[in-house]
């Protein structure tokens, strides 16, 4: 499976993307995460992909393509991906579709979690991360056993990502709602879209995907 995962911020596509992960033995590819690496050590690039991510503002294409398209070569990548945060923009879309055609691996299909704006900013801003095993919880849908630490792996101590704070959130959804949105048309187009209610049980919603992968398998 060649995989494109749409969603707005607080959406759950962190969450069901490691189920998908399981479920298909394919990488998240995260541009997220790999931005967040960038910055964590203080690289040029990371300064850089910094300025944007603090104001709550999506870094620019080439910078991200560059970054997508090197990830892509990597040998786990052979048997598929799952793309995650990218594209995040129509001129993002046609840029894969370009290198992707270039290599005859075409997309299998684009999945887009649907979630209400109301309930975007709670989910988000409720986020906590482990910083040991990376394992992910919220304060108020998936708290830990023992407040602040880590039921996996035991490290005390729950971060809460600078993009998942309630004034950045707003100004994620409404850079989404202004730029990534215009994606659903692109890949609606090239009959790839599968639209997937996010909203429900984890249980309920990794059915939903699991309905929609396999139309597109």
């Amino acid at each position: 499976m060649r995989l494109v995962f749409l969603g707005k911020p607080g959406s759950g596509k962190g969450t069901q993307s490691r189920f998908i992960v399981n479920e298909y033995k394919i990488p998240a590819i995260s541009t997220g995460d790999l931005i967040r690496a960038a910055i964590k050590e203080d690289t040029d690039l990371g300064k850089e992909f910094k300025s944007y991510t603090s104001a709550g503002k999506l870094v620019p294409d080439a910078l991200v393509v560059a970054m997508v398209a090197e990830r892509l070569q990597k040998p786990d990548c052979e048997g598929g991906f799952l793309l995650d945060g990218f594209p995040r923009t129509v001129g993002q879309a046609e840029s894969l579709e370009t290198w992707l055609s270039e290599r005859d691996i075409p997309l299998d299909a684009v999945l887009n979690l649907s979630v209400p704006d109301s309930l975007l900013t709670e989910r988000a801003e409720g986020r906590r991360f482990c910083g040991g095993c990376k394992s992910s919880f919220h304060v108020k849908f998936a708290p830990p056993k023992v407040e602040n630490t880590c039921d996996h792996c035991g490290h005390v101590g729950l971060d809460q990502r600078e993009d998942d704070k309630a004034e950045v959130v707003q100004l994620r959804i409404g850079e989404y709602n202004e730029k990534t949105s215009p994606l659903i048309g692109f890949f609606q187009e090239r009959s790839l879209l599968k639209e997937v209610d996010g909203v429900g049980e984890l249980s309920d919603v990794e059915s939903r995907i699991r309905g929609a992968l396999g139309s597109a398998s």
